[in-house]
């Protein structure tokens, strides 16, 4: 679901004077607006616009006609191709971050080639659609302007290289400050977070350091326009000094308790296989074209919706278990799969003008069903999240519900226990069949083999 405001248009491109998204009958539509004809026939008449979809870099769109207008500017309205689900930059991993990165800048190679450059290098801007990085944003482009500055260079250093370096260099938890700033992180913010060996790399000196005190310099002065005049080769060399600086980016990956999970699990192999047995079993039945895995840690049960064809975002709130998945994607080119990272106990606002330019995650549902494996004990007795409270909001993301129980006699809810005092006497089977038939009719329920672990089929009652 995408966020509109009182006219029907989808709220986050408002702010784009060239045109702007809606919904009609279901379906996504951008209007494109008199005052961008030149650029958008320039960008379909160059040859721009073929080469791109040609090389997989932005999404199709087809013109369906002036029937479709939202307004007198328009000039015409196209129908882009669909993204199965819409996901954030403070929601991806390192490498997500990264692949759009250079996916971005070897967008603007290409449109230089054409006569064209970006006019803005959001991160916003980029979705994945099957496992890739994909450019979704067609009124992003405008002829080029000879010996003119690249307009969209700040944006793209606080869009990508900035957080990249401060993931890199500092901490992975660090993109969660996009969610503080729509717009970027600050240079200035970024510099001062950065610990000081990172200014012995020149590129990072140049885009980061420097950019970040010229910034700070000329905010008060008038700009002479003929000092920021170059040629287009010194275009092409800051995108080539801009893709070594974010290629050099790094994140070692370090074991955590959940990326090593299954190597210390209470479950045997017999009844992990037994476990996604069900879980099979169960989608085989309701055949959904859409799962949320929720905690799906590296993914093992979310691959098996997505080995279906099922459209898969596997969530988790552990950075190393996402970027794991991630390039496990990358490496066995999978399509259906989505690693996203999420705290559900804090998931994903609306942001933005009005908290409504970037929906929330429980705005982009719901989903048809929701895979909580192994889940729900972390989030009772780690989170004092209490049952019906669980119920109420499963309720509001899915139409079918799979979900385990796992009592407090098991192992793993022992572990939790132990670093704290049991207060958690409702967290019983008997409370939580009650609790969660208040929102779901309770279809089907399985004891998993060799534990006193249950797992539950459960449809939504609305």
């Amino acid at each position: 679901m995408n966020n509109k405001d009182k006219s029907g248009n989808i709220s986050g491109s408002f702010r784009d004077p060239s045109g702007f998204l809606f919904l009609k009958n279901g379906l996504i539509f951008r209007q494109i607006n008199l005052d961008y004809k030149k650029d958008y026939d320039f960008f379909i008449k160059s040859g721009l616009y073929r080469e791109l979809v040609k090389s997989g870099l932005i999404i199709r769109h087809k013109e369906v006609g002036i029937q479709y207008k939202k307004s007198d500017k328009a000039y015409k309205i196209i129908k882009p191709e669909k993204i199965d689900f819409v996901s954030y930059p403070y929601e991806w991993s390192f490498s997500q971050l990264k692949d759009a990165a250079l996916l971005t800048l070897k967008v603007q190679r290409k449109a230089l080639e054409f006569g064209m450059s970006l006019k803005d290098c959001s991160a916003y801007n980029i979705q994945f659609k099957k496992g890739e990085p994909v450019f979704i944003d067609t009124l992003s482009f405008e002829k080029h302007k000879e010996r003119k500055p690249w307009s969209a260079y700040r944006q793209f250093c606080q869009h990508f290289l900035a957080p990249l370096a401060l993931m890199s260099h500092k901490d992975i938890r660090l993109n969660q400050l996009f969610r503080i700033y729509i717009d970027g992180i600050p240079l200035d913010l970024s510099v001062s977070l950065l610990p000081l060996h990172s200014r012995f790399s020149p590129s990072l000196f140049i885009h980061l350091y420097l950019h970040s005190k010229s910034q700070k310099y000329f905010s008060n002065k008038k700009i002479n326009k003929k000092s920021g005049e170059f040629s287009k080769n010194a275009l092409l060399g800051i995108i080539d000094s801009l893709e070594k600086a974010v290629k050099k980016t790094e994140w070692k990956i370090k074991k955590t308790e959940w990326a090593d999970y299954y190597n210390f699990t209470n479950y045997s192999s017999k009844s992990i296989k037994e476990k996604g047995g069900i879980v099979s079993g169960f989608l085989n039945k309701i055949k959904p074209e859409s799962v949320w895995d929720l905690g799906s840690n590296t993914g093992v049960f979310s691959r098996i919706a997505s080995n279906k064809g099922i459209s898969t975002i596997s969530f988790d709130n552990d950075p190393v278990c996402v970027e794991r998945n991630y390039l496990e994607c990358k490496k066995n080119k999978e399509q259906n799969i989505l690693p996203l990272l999420t705290d559900l106990t804090n998931p994903s606002p609306g942001i933005g003008w009005e908290n409504n330019e970037r929906s929330s995650l429980i705005e982009r549902g719901p989903t048809d069903v929701v895979l909580a494996l192994a889940l729900i004990h972390h989030l009772v007795i780690s989170n004092n999240i209490p049952l019906n409270k669980l119920a109420g909001f499963f309720k509001k993301i899915c139409r079918y519900l799979v979900i385990e129980f796992v009592p407090k006699n098991d192992s793993q809810a022992q572990k939790l226990l132990s670093m704290r005092e049991d207060i958690f006497t409702d967290y019983t089977i008997d409370n939580f069949e009650k609790d969660f038939s208040n929102f779901f009719q309770i279809k089907n329920k399985t004891k998993i083999g060799g534990s006193e672990r249950l797992i539950y089929l459960m449809k939504n009652r609305k």
